[in-house]
């Protein structure tokens, strides 16, 4: 089903609950590519997801249960950096190649405790558990 309406625009009700929650802009990126994915790759919709949530966090990065402008546009871990096929783990939309002090603000900002003692790789873990925490309660509400 396509993502994006007659005002190519994001169908908001068709995009994962993270995304209804983030800015526009988040949601056309996500919807757009997702539809063009699905155009090239003939409706392989597990595929067109991979491909347009890749798209995303090249621009965004998951803080809690939403989508947030990172402040580089890139690839957000080392699984992006490898491509399609890497077998590096993904960081779940934490921008693991921001710096440590980026990554210890979002920690902050998600009132995780201990992050003045973490390593960055640390941080990355807690915040992927956090956004995964902030993610479910949203869903329960």
């Amino acid at each position: 089903m396509p993502k994006t309406g007659k005002t190519h625009h994001a169908l908001k009700n068709e995009l994962p609950s993270t995304l209804q929650r983030s800015e526009q802009k988040a949601q056309d990126t996500f919807a757009k590519t997702y539809d063009s994915a699905m155009e090239s790759y003939g409706n392989d919709s597990s595929r067109a997801a991979r491909t347009a949530f890749a798209a995303l966090k090249h621009s965004y990065e998951k803080v809690g249960d939403h989508w947030e402008p990172k402040e580089e546009r890139g690839p957000s871990d080392a699984h992006a950096e490898g491509g399609v096929d890497s077998p590096m783990p993904t960081a779940g939309g934490v921008d693991a190649n921001a710096s440590k002090g980026h990554l210890y603000q979002l920690a902050q900002q998600l009132g995780i405790s201990g992050r003045s003692k973490m390593s960055k790789d640390e941080l990355v873990q807690a915040l992927q558990k956090a956004n995964d925490a902030a993610t479910r309660k949203a869903r329960e509400s």
